[in-house]
């Protein structure tokens, strides 16, 4: 059998576990999860073995920097990736939730009802965490999922698929409903793209270029995000050391993830006191600053930051700086430049902060806080299977609840409709 009839006869066996798995009563769902969780930590010798095949091959083609953190696996790592999956378990199942309920004029009551989205195709590079936090998302909604995941990471998401698998099984759930493409040939992700009558949705989760090589091929629904381009304004307001610390945290704590700070915004009021002292920090951290010609008044002979820059997501320790009139400057330039992903303000004035939440039109948007909280684990969702910058069905971090949608439910007392 050649790889497109593979993949078609996985898709088409992920339908039939999604038909049973959407029946499944939450104690039977939540029973799986944590068994999940518990055979990852006791496979985990395994699991680290075949990641460190990943790292050393990937090492060996001159992969390095953010990738190879985003691919590594650790005790630490594996530990987080069945605390995750606990943490799913404890959610309300929310499969079955009427969400509103009305009665019409003539007596109906007309209500939605939350119900699976079916089949979830999951699409991802060098992360084999998210294969585990996806499953169990997908599982926890009543969905079956077909994992693809990157070719620098297949032993590692082959393994983690393998136990995962072990443990639905004894929950007596098929394990088609839990599958992960095994080919790392593009003809097996071009296949998957095909497949509307199996596949509901899909979901890619990597750089730019994996998300518009999706979204240009597929004849599935896509939710997406491009990339992170993360911006935090410093009011002219701001505490001092409050904006040192956060955006201290925002640039250098991991700074090869989505929702790294990616540019920062200065009012020019402040800009004198806040930017001397915080350019040094960066510095010392190795971090790489470039700058409007203001800033580099301030900051003397760091580089001059282009038009580029300013749509640049980096994923490494460069920073963009603007020093801005103010808070309306602010938001121009993130509606301009940014990627509706994560924005920030650090200010002590509400009606700053009123206006910064509602004007910048992002999937998060925060005050007083780093942008690096911009997640589903951090955000209670126990994990996320990732973060939509569109609109459509889901915006922002995605949990439990956004791989559902409702349906119409209608009670009547023998209704006919005669107009």
């Amino acid at each position: 059998m050649g790889i497109r009839e593979e993949v078609r006869r996985m898709a088409k066996e992920a339908r039939e576990a999604s038909l049973r798995v959407s029946r499944l009563p939450s104690w039977v769902k939540d029973e799986a999860l944590r068994g999940m969780a518990e055979r990852l930590l006791e496979r985990k010798a395994l699991l680290l073995e075949e990641n460190r095949r990943d790292v050393e091959e990937a090492k060996r083609k001159g992969i390095r920097g953010a990738l190879i953190d985003r691919l590594t696996l650790t005790e630490k790592v594996i530990e987080g990736m069945a605390e995750g999956i606990r943490e799913i378990a404890a959610l309300p199942d929310p499969v079955g939730e009427v969400v509103r309920m009305w009665r019409r004029p003539n007596g109906l009551l007309v209500g939605k009802m939350r119900i699976p989205l079916g089949v979830i195709g999951v699409i991802y590079e060098a992360r084999p965490n998210v294969t585990a936090d996806a499953a169990a998302l997908c599982l926890k909604a009543g969905n079956a999922v077909i994992l693809k995941g990157g070719s620098e990471a297949i032993n590692s998401n082959l393994a983690i698929v393998r136990v995962l698998q072990e443990a639905i099984q004894e929950a007596g759930i098929p394990s088609q409903a839990v599958q992960l493409i095994p080919f790392t040939e593009r003809e097996a992700t071009e296949e998957m793209l095909l497949l509307e009558d199996y596949i509901d949705v899909i979901i890619p989760r990597g750089g730019e270029g994996l998300i518009r090589f999706v979204t240009e091929r597929s004849r599935i629904p896509v939710i997406k995000h491009y990339k992170g381009v993360c911006h935090i304004f410093v009011d002219d307001s701001a505490p001092l050391e409050m904006a040192w610390e956060v955006c201290y945290n925002a640039k250098v704590q991991r700074p090869g993830v989505c929702n790294a700070m990616e540019t920062l915004l200065v009012h020019q009021g402040i800009a004198e006191r806040f930017l001397p002292r915080m350019a040094e920090r960066f510095q010392q951290a190795g971090v790489e600053l470039r700058g409007c010609p203001r800033t580099r008044e301030i900051i003397p002979g760091i580089d001059e930051a282009t038009e580029e820059d300013w749509y640049a997501e980096y994923l490494d320790l460069i920073l963009a700086v603007r020093v801005v009139a103010g808070l309306e400057e602010a938001i121009e330039h993130i509606l301009r430049y940014g990627s509706k992903h994560t924005d920030a303000i650090i200010t002590s004035d509400y009606s700053h902060a009123q206006r910064f939440l509602q004007e910048v039109d992002s999937s998060t948007v925060l005050v007083n806080a780093s942008t690096r909280f911009s997640d589903g684990y951090q955000f209670g969702l126990g994990a996320e299977i990732g973060i939509s910058t569109t609109k459509l069905h889901a915006f922002g971090p995605m949990g439990v609840e956004d791989l559902t949608t409702t349906k119409f439910i209608v009670y009547g007392d023998g209704h006919i409709r005669t107009s």
